[in-house]
């Protein structure tokens, strides 16, 4: 769980964690470098399966979730960031689906709601997702991810401020590995902005970056693809929105 400045949600984020029907668990909080007041309201929760941490400079959330990913000691990685929230049954459905099956990586539909508001949607995603699909828009909710170390291995996120989650996974498959989902919604994202709020240059910015500097394509590929993700966007906001 990547921190910074969210004194306002992490308590709850932390308790998403601790009603978990699955307890073998550990939450490794890295923060970094709030100036609110962050630290307290992490410390006021004494479970010895929660660990603090902090970084010497603010890094952004790809290289905190980096941090933790080297003091992790389990077998099952899952991600969770500082304003958002795991149902209680999250960890235990996934990992017995994951167990059962034979699974590296797998993902969840999940709920998306909006602070000032009590009104959530959801937002779907595919049965399976392989490297060549997911190459065409990131259909895959960080908080809802979970993969297996043993088959996977040590892996760290690229050192990207944006788009570093979907690179991750990108990586991951292009490896040969093909992410499947429970289909069942089992978190709930705070949404604060979006593509159609935001700027649409820095859009393909960041995605040129993901493609060219982390996935190695070369600039006119890295910019087609960039360019590609745009149509899937709206398709896919469209399929989620019926």
């Amino acid at each position: 769980m990547p921190a910074y400045n969210c004194a306002e949600y992490i308590a709850d984020s932390i308790r998403s964690v601790l009603s978990q029907t699955y307890t073998n668990w550990e939450l490794l909080i890295v923060d970094d470098c709030s100036t609110d007041n962050t630290a307290e309201i992490v410390a006021s929760f004494s479970d010895p399966r929660i660990h603090y941490l902090r970084n010497t400079q603010n890094m952004g959330a790809a290289l905190s979730r980096n941090e933790a990913l080297k003091q992790a000691k389990g077998r099952y990685i899952a991600f969770l960031d500082s304003d958002d929230l795991w149902l209680p049954e999250k960890l235990e459905k996934q990992i017995v689906f994951m167990q059962e099956h034979g699974i590296a990586m797998s993902y969840t539909p999940y709920y998306i709601i909006q602070p000032e508001s009590a009104q959530q949607s959801m937002r779907s995603c595919p049965k399976s997702l392989n490297y060549h699909r997911l190459t065409q828009w990131n259909r895959i909710g960080c908080l809802t991810v979970v993969y297996d170390r043993n088959q996977i291995g040590e892996i760290q996120l690229p050192s990207i401020r944006k788009r570093n989650d979907y690179a991750l996974w990108l990586t991951i498959l292009r490896k040969g590995f093909t992410a499947y989902r429970l289909n069942e919604p089992l978190a709930r994202y705070r949404s604060h902005n979006g593509l159609t709020k935001g700027n649409k240059f820095a859009f393909l910015k960041y995605h040129y970056q993901m493609f060219h500097d982390v996935l190695g394509y070369s600039a006119c590929m890295a910019v087609i693809l960039s360019a590609r993700n745009i149509p899937y966007y709206f398709i896919y906001r469209l399929i989620d929105s019926k």
